[in-house]
C-alpha cells in the first residue's frame, strides 16, 4: 500500500502548529489542549485534530498534546531534524536580504553561496557567505551539495536558470521570480513566492474594509 497523501492545505498549516508550539516551549507551557490551541491559532479544535491525525495524532484522550514531543514531531514532518545546503542564483537586493536572514539556519536552512553576473560582486561576502559568477555554477554543484536554490533574478532569465539547475542535480527550487517556471523536469519541487501577489491580497483587504 502506498503513502497517504497529504493535501497540500493541511501541508501549508503545519509550519504555522510549528511556530505556535514553539512560542509554547519558549512560554514554559508543557501540556496543551486541541481546544486551548485552537483558541490560539483561530483554527477549529476539529481542523487540529484532523490534520495531526494525518501524521498519527500525538494526542491523549484527557491529556491533550506534550508540546515538547509535538514540536518535535512537526519538525521531523518538515524535515527540520535534517540540514539543506541553498544557494541563491541572484545576488541583488532580495538575494543579500535572504543570506542575512539568520533565522532560516535555526531551521536547518544553510545559505552556502550566492550567484550573480555582475562582476563587480565576484567573490564579495554576504555574512560571510561568498558571492560566485553564475558561470561557476556547474563546479559549484559538483563540489557542493545543493538541496535547494533560490531564485531571486528577473523572471525572463528564470526559466533557463532553472533549468540548468535541474541539470546539476538541484531538485528543490524555491522561487521569487515573478514567473511560473517551465521545468523539463517535473520531478523538481517548486515552491513560489510571489511578493506583489500578497501586497495585492492585502490591498484588496484594505479597500474591503474601507467599504464596509
Amino acid at each position: 500500500m502506498g503513502e497517504k497523501e497529504i493535501s497540500q492545505a493541511v501541508i501549508r498549516r503545519m509550519p504555522r502548529y510549528y511556530r505556535y508550539l514553539g512560542e509554547l516551549l519558549d512560554a514554559g507551557v508543557e501540556r496543551i489542549s486541541s481546544n486551548d490551541l485552537s483558541r490560539r491559532m483561530n483554527v477549529t479544535a476539529s481542523q487540529i485534530r484532523q490534520d495531526l491525525n494525518n501524521f498519527g495524532g500525538f494526542g491523549q484522550q484527557g491529556y491533550g498534546y506534550n508540546v515538547k514531543y509535538l514540536y518535535e514531531e512537526i519538525g521531523k514532518i518538515l524535515g527540520l531534524d535534517q540540514t539543506h545546503n541553498i544557494i541563491v542564483i541572484g545576488a541583488g537586493n532580495l538575494g543579500q536580504a535572504l543570506a542575512n536572514y539568520v533565522k532560516f539556519e535555526k531551521f536547518g536552512f544553510v545559505i552556502i553561496g550566492l550567484f550573480d553576473i555582475n562582476p563587480v560582486l565576484e567573490q564579495k561576502l554576504v555574512r560571510g557567505i561568498r558571492i560566485y559568477m553564475l558561470d561557476e555554477l556547474e563546479a559549484f554543484c559538483k563540489e557542493n551539495r545543493v538541496d535547494i536554490a533560490a531564485l531571486t533574478l528577473p523572471k525572463k532569465k528564470a526559466d533557463a536558470v532553472a533549468n540548468r539547475l535541474v541539470d546539476n542535480g538541484v531538485h528543490a527550487i524555491w522561487n521569487f521570480a515573478h514567473v511560473d517556471l517551465e521545468l523539463l523536469n517535473k520531478d523538481v519541487v517548486v515552491e513560489n513566492v510571489h511578493l506583489s501577489d500578497s501586497l495585492m491580497q492585502l490591498s484588496y483587504n484594505i479597500v474591503k474594509n474601507r467599504d464596509d
